[in-house]
C-alpha cells in the first residue's frame, strides 16, 4: 500500500520498485491549457491503482538494465473511459513486462478531460501525449534510447489518446520551439477506442472528451479512422472479437484505413476475452514482441 501512495503524493524524482527509476512532472513549467484550481490530484481507489482526477500530468520512468537494453522506448497510455486511469493494471504492470525485454517504458498519467480546471478539455489528453513523446525524444541520449524508436501504446480510451497522437502529430498543441518531431515511430493499440462516430463510439469516452453535444466537425476530428493517412506510424492492434464495451469495429476500420494508406499494420483478434482481456490472457504480449522484432524495433 505504501508504494502506491507514494505514486500519488510524490511527483518528482522518487525511487520505486524494481526497474522504476522515478516519476517526473510532464511539464517543466506551467501546464498549458490549465485554469487555476485549488483541487488536487486524487486516486479513485488507491488499492486498485485507479486515478479519477489528474491536475498535474506525470511520466513514470522504467529503464532496463544496460546489458538488456534494446534502445527502444514506449509511452504507455492506460485506459479508463476518460473517467479514470487504470494506472497499475494497464500502466505499471505493462511497463514491467516491457522492461524485462529491454524496452524503456514511460507510464503517462495524462489529464482526464475536465472543464473545471482545463480551458479546453478536449485537447488536454492529446497535449500530454505530445509532450510525453517530445520529452522522451529530448532525453533519448540520456536515457539510452534511439530517438527513432519511440512508440506510443494505449489501452481502451488510452488507445484513443495514443491513436490521436499517432494521427494528430503535425499540429503542435504544446510549446515546441525546437520543432521536435511529435510523431511516434510506431503505435500499439489494445482494445482501443478509435472512433467518435455515433455508430462506433464508446459513448462514455465520447461524452467525457467531447461533451454532450459535440459538433460534427469535432466528432470527425477525433474519429481517428478519418484522420489516419500515409504518414501514420506503423501499428500493432490487438482486440477480442467478443468485446462488449468497445465495438471491435473500431479497430477493424482503423486497420483498413491504415492498410489502404499502405501503412504497415498487424492485427490480432482473440475469439474470446472481452474488454480488458490482458488480465485474462497472460501471454498476450508475445505476438507484440514478435512484431517488434520483425520490424526491427527490438533485436531478435
Amino acid at each position: 500500500m505504501r508504494k502506491i501512495k507514494i505514486l500519488f503524493i510524490g511527483i518528482c524524482l522518487l525511487p520505486f520498485a524494481a526497474h522504476a527509476q522515478r516519476v517526473i512532472n510532464l511539464y517543466p513549467g506551467d501546464i498549458p491549457n490549465s485554469k487555476k484550481t485549488a483541487l488536487k490530484d486524487i486516486p479513485e481507489n488507491v488499492s486498485a491503482g485507479l486515478m479519477r482526477r489528474v491536475i498535474t500530468p506525470t511520466l513514470q520512468i522504467y529503464l532496463p538494465e544496460k546489458d538488456k537494453a534494446t534502445d527502444a522506448a514506449i509511452v504507455i497510455c492506460p485506459g479508463g473511459g476518460y473517467s479514470v486511469i487504470v494506472y497499475d493494471g494497464e500502466g505499471t504492470l505493462t511497463a514491467k513486462e516491457l522492461v524485462k525485454k529491454g524496452i524503456a517504458a514511460f507510464v503517462l498519467r495524462y489529464r482526464l478531460p475536465n472543464d473545471s480546471f482545463q480551458v479546453n478539455k478536449t485537447i488536454a489528453p492529446l497535449q500530454d501525449a505530445q509532450q510525453a513523446i517530445k520529452m522522451v525524444r529530448d532525453s533519448a541520449v540520456a536515457w539510452g534510447i534511439n530517438s527513432n524508436k519511440i512508440g506510443i501504446m494505449g489501452f481502451s480510451a488510452g488507445g484513443h489518446v495514443a491513436s490521436t497522437e499517432a494521427t494528430h502529430f503535425n499540429k503542435a498543441l504544446i510549446e515546441n520551439k525546437s520543432n521536435k518531431s511529435l510523431r511516434p515511430d510506431f503505435q500499439i493499440l489494445v482494445y482501443p477506442v478509435i472512433s467518435m462516430q455515433d455508430s462506433l463510439a464508446h459513448q462514455g469516452s465520447r461524452t467525457q472528451l467531447l461533451g454532450d453535444n459535440p459538433s460534427k466537425e469535432t466528432i470527425d476530428l477525433y474519429s481517428n479512422e478519418l484522420q489516419a493517412d500515409k504518414n501514420a506510424p506503423p501499428a500493432f492492434i490487438t482486440v477480442a472479437a467478443d468485446d462488449k464495451v468497445v465495438d471491435v469495429d473500431n479497430s477493424i476500420v482503423y486497420f483498413e484505413k491504415l492498410r489502404h494508406n499502405k501503412v504497415p499494420v498487424e492485427m490480432h483478434i482473440y475469439q474470446k476475452g472481452d474488454h480488458g482481456f490482458v488480465f485474462r490472457h497472460p501471454g498476450w504480449m508475445e505476438p507484440l514482441f514478435e512484431w517488434m522484432q520483425n520490424n526491427s524495433w527490438i533485436n531478435k
